[in-house]
């Protein structure tokens, strides 16, 4: 039996290690929004943000977790203004370099999943410099979502299958489920069993449309900049006690 002494000090003590999610992703926002209310500059909301990304990723690979996949920027977000996409890039690059010694002691590997067109240089060498020295790290996996979107990840995905079959490399009739998931930026990945959303927001953004499709949701009118190891003990909580029957019927 669990005591009391170990839930304080383990909050999860009690939620056994096969109910817990493998893989947790999670649509990192209100930023700005978490900024304007304290009357600070938008860009201040992410430099705050990547203080919650730092707790939640200390967090996931304390508790063991598969994977942590965080969606960063996603396609859409270039039409924002200029000032602000390129003090993203600026975070991503100081992140990359900053969080590197961290990563490598707690032995999580860096994956990265989306278009790298648009991505200053100076920020792509960074990013896999940490990718490549992480790479052997058999802890936590860190996926981060960066100008990424699900339609377009689908689109390429098909194009590539395009390109197979018009060499006669595979036969149309063979395609299946499997194909198309070998073909996504997520090949290899599992798929993620949680999704998070902070800002309280009701929908999925675009995000690993094709992974979630029996992923539990769990939405907090938290800003991500507020978000706490406690909010993400709570998520996991949550979804130990939820009922996954994938379609089926429970017998």
């Amino acid at each position: 039996m669990t005591t009391a002494v170990e839930i304080a000090n383990e909050p999860l003590a009690d939620v056994p290690q096969e109910r817990r999610p493998r893989h947790i992703a999670v649509i990192m926002d209100g930023n700005g929004r978490w900024a304007q209310r304290q009357h600070l500059p938008r860009i201040e909301g992410h430099r705050r943000g990547v203080a919650s990304v730092r707790r939640t990723v200390e967090e996931a690979a304390r508790l063991k977790l598969s994977q942590l996949t965080l969606y960063c920027l996603s396609s859409e977000n270039w039409k924002r203004p200029q000032l602000e996409l390129d003090f993203l890039m600026h975070l991503l690059e100081q992140y990359m370099i900053e969080e590197r010694a961290t990563i490598m002691r707690q032995n999580v590997s860096v994956s990265v999943i989306g278009r790298r067109d648009g991505i200053p240089a100076a920020t792509l060498a960074e990013m896999d410099k940490t990718i490549e020295l992480s790479a052997a790290n058999s802890g936590t996996r860190l996926c981060l979502a960066i100008n990424y979107g699900a339609r377009g990840e689908i689109v390429d995905a098909v194009r590539e299958i395009a390109e197979l079959v018009r060499s006669r490399q595979l036969d149309p009739a063979a395609i299946d489920e499997n194909t198309i998931a070998a073909h996504l930026y997520s090949a290899g990945m599992p798929d993620p069993d949680l999704v998070i959303r902070t800002a309280g927001e009701m929908r999925i953004s675009n995000f690993l449309l094709w992974q979630i499709s029996y992923a539990e949701l769990w939405v907090t009118e938290r800003f991500w900049p507020e978000f706490e190891t406690a909010d993400l003990h709570q998520a996991i909580r949550d979804f130990a006690a939820r009922d996954r029957r994938f379609g089926g019927i429970k017998g």
